[in-house]
């Protein structure tokens, strides 16, 4: 088992109980003491577990939302497809606000060789959309919202973000909500966050929604805003008849990855 693989083992077994020892984990991923305690340093020192005598303890509490770390490792695979299909759906030289999450730094990277202008609303979305392509080509404009910084998430929240953002008119707003259903819409884990999401969506005159399948019926707290605000949802969630009816009431264009 590759290295990323172990680590995306650990954390998927992490987010199912509140604990493991160095021997449960051997076994999971076939691999050595030493390998695994390496493991479980990189990870500790990535905000994923806490590392602990004789294995790991979680740090996802009852209801909790998981940290960014464990997050990042989840639903690589998708979490590309569904940026790859956000960045196919934005102009040149649009404006574009980026919400915050793992799933937007993703798109933040698929949108790093591009010729447009981006607000990104946490510093890993910065970085990925700073970086480029690789290739010497065009990168994006960025604008930072200001506001603080929230520990571990490293997004941009409060009331400066939240006035900066609706000081601008942007073309696109990609949103990355927490969770999200047909009856609430999009939904956030905190107050700050929701603020956010709804100042970015209320200031674009187009709102794209970026959400991997584990977001539809997830649990969170906050109402940010009805499905009746989205024009198209880019999701790998394979969509019953039922669902596509109950999103042809909202007038939502759904892309399929």
């Amino acid at each position: 088992m590759k290295t990323d693989e172990r680590h995306r083992t650990i954390a998927e077994i992490l987010r199912r109980q509140s604990g493991a020892t160095v021997e449960e984990l051997m076994q999971a991923c076939a691999a050595s003491g030493a390998t695994i305690r390496r493991d479980l340093e990189i990870l500790a020192g990535h905000g994923v577990l806490r590392r602990v005598h004789g294995g790991a303890r979680s740090l996802i509490g009852q209801g909790q939302n998981p940290g960014y770390g464990q997050r990042e490792l989840e639903e690589r695979d998708a979490k590309a497809r569904i940026a790859a299909a956000v960045a196919a759906l934005v102009a040149d030289r649009e404006h574009v606000w980026l919400d915050s999450g793992s799933t937007a730094t993703e798109v933040a990277r698929a949108l790093s060789g591009r010729e447009l202008t981006l607000m990104p609303m946490s510093l890993q979305a910065l970085n990925a959309a700073a970086q480029g392509d690789g290739t010497g080509g065009p990168r994006p404009s960025l604008l930072l919202p200001g506001g603080s910084v929230m520990p571990g998430e490293f997004s941009f929240r409060g009331p400066l973000a939240e006035s900066n953002i609706r000081s601008l008119r942007f073309d696109t707003a990609i949103v990355t909500p927490c969770a999200m259903d047909f009856q609430d819409g999009l939904l956030a884990h905190d107050l700050d966050d929701a603020a956010v999401k709804r100042a970015g969506l209320q200031s674009a005159g187009r709102v794209v929604v970026a959400a991997s399948a584990a977001k539809w019926h997830a649990t969170a707290r906050v109402l940010v805003a009805g499905l009746d605000r989205v024009d198209t949802i880019v999701t790998d969630r394979q969509l019953s008849g039922h669902d596509k009816a109950e999103l042809d009431k909202f007038s939502v264009e759904v892309v399929n990855v």
